[in-house]
């Protein structure tokens, strides 16, 4: 009972286990293959030995770049993505994404590395998605701790490979080893292999004119002289070179594969013969040392066209800024000729306008001297009136602006407070002495004073306003 009930438990546990969700990249057109995003992890794509998942292209070698891209899951718990500067991009939905700027992700967003070739679909294409373990574990790319769990039931081989092969110090046989070799597209651990399936090596030249940051690294207006010819014929022999070799690599993966075929039906038996499986051990070891130097001298080469392709690249900008710059200081040429012609025909136009402005200079001073001239007489005309305006609209008894102006029978103006106070005394005019028979008020020489006053100063104004209320008051 007890062990049945800790067995239950055990169950019970798994169970628990499988229904946990989980986080993978589903490849898109495959059952196949998925990549599995560990939470709090950070996740490395490219074509490199040091990622997390080792991504090699069949069609195109250098479509993913060593070090593609990473996963991380931010402090919100969402996953993103960033581009590490490939050759090709990442794009997320249809839209290639900033290098070096983290995109962040969600469900159902698609990711694809690189671009299509020859109108086909994009070979590396991944969804998004979350689900139980249990459901996608089928599905799930195996990891390098679940190969080594696989392979732990053979012997131990006798010699360790290196990074490119099988990890230092790994005791797996075999039919452990092949099976990372067999794998269509390599894990971390694995080895660039996948080249072997790939097509014929032609698909190479039109995979640099696919990535959408690259030009064509032959182009009849960048090229030059006899330089593209050479440059053609070394491309195409090292194109060759690299065709035989993966050749090659298909009859070695061939051979390996049925001396896997041949261990994997002798470990089946019960007793499985130890001589020949050595010697298909033996012959394991040496034809994967053989795979492995072809793979190395491949790879070798993809690095060598890779280069030469940046190279190409670099030349071509270089002639592109060349030919720029050319072109700008030919522009650059023509705008200063007609610059200069343009401030030849400004100092022609300068010239005339100085002799233009020289005669008007000449007839203002002229004009400005006729009126200086008829201003200093208006002004002398202008004062000799106001005298003669002050002296006529002052009475003669206050020596004031007339106040209320009044004239007498015999012509003769006074103000009207002033002859009145005169009559008091003497009934006769101030200034002529003849007897004061009628007086008369005189309306316009009121408006006419009070129109002068305003143009006064303020301390005139008061003065006169205080003298006719004190006039007024003692009325």
């Amino acid at each position: 009972m007890a062990e049945e009930a800790e067995s239950g438990a055990v169950s019970g546990e798994e169970d628990d286990a499988a229904k946990d969700e989980i986080w993978c990249l589903r490849r898109v057109g495959k059952r196949a293959e998925w990549l599995r995003l560990p939470e709090k992890e950070e996740v490395t794509l490219g074509r490199s030995f040091d990622v997390t998942y080792q991504t090699l292209s069949r069609s195109c070698p250098l479509m993913i770049s060593r070090n593609h891209c990473k996963f991380k899951q931010n402090e919100e718990g969402h996953w993103t993505v960033t581009d590490n500067k490939s050759l090709n991009g990442v794009w997320v939905n249809g839209l290639r994404i900033t290098p070096e700027r983290t995109h962040t992700l969600h469900v159902g967003d698609t990711i694809q590395l690189g671009v299509p070739l020859g109108g086909k679909e994009v070979e590396f294409e991944y969804v998004l998605v979350r689900d139980c373990l249990k459901s996608v574990k089928p599905f799930l790319l195996k990891e390098p701790v679940e190969e080594e769990a696989a392979g732990s039931r053979l012997k131990r081989t006798k010699r360790k490979y290196s990074g490119g092969e099988l990890d230092p110090g790994n005791t797996s046989d075999a039919k452990a080893k092949l099976s990372r070799w067999s794998h269509a597209e390599p894990q971390p651990q694995g080895s660039s292999c996948a080249a072997v399936q790939q097509p014929p090596v032609q698909n190479i030249q039109t995979a640099e004119p696919a990535g959408p940051s690259r030009t064509p690294p032959s182009s009849p207006a960048a090229a030059g002289g006899s330089e593209k010819p050479q440059k053609n014929a070394h491309c195409s022999s090292e194109l060759a070179c690299f065709q035989r070799y993966i050749r090659k690599m298909r009859v070695l993966k061939k051979k390996v594969q049925e001396t896997e075929r041949r261990a994997a039906s002798l470990q089946a038996q019960p007793v499985p013969p130890s001589e020949e499986l050595e010697q298909l051990q033996g012959r394991l070891e040496v034809l994967k040392e053989q795979l492995h130097s072809e793979q190395q001298q491949q790879l070798r080469r993809v690095e060598q066209l890779e280069k030469t392709f940046c190279e190409e690249e670099r030349r071509l900008e270089d002639e592109k800024k060349q030919q720029e710059e050319e072109s700008l200081n030919k522009k650059l040429d023509d705008a200063l000729q007609k610059h200069r012609q343009v401030i030849e025909e400004l100092r022609r136009s300068r010239k005339d306008f100085e002799e233009i402005i020289q005669a008007k200079d000449k007839e203002l001073e002229e004009t400005k001297e006729a009126k200086e001239k008829a201003r200093a007489q208006k002004e002398e005309v202008l004062t000799q009136m106001a005298e003669v305006l002050e002296n006529e609209l002052q009475c003669i008894i206050c020596s004031e602006y007339f106040i209320e102006a009044v004239t007498l029978n015999c012509a003769h103006s006074f103000c009207l407070h002033c002859i009145m106070d005169w009559r008091r005394r003497k009934d006769e005019c101030p200034i002529c002495r003849q007897g004061v028979v009628s007086l008369t008020r005189s309306l316009v020489l009121d408006n006419c004073i009070d129109r002068m006053v305003e143009n006064l100063s303020s301390e005139m104004k008061e003065r006169r306003k205080s003298l006719v209320c004190q006039r007024k008051g003692e009325r």
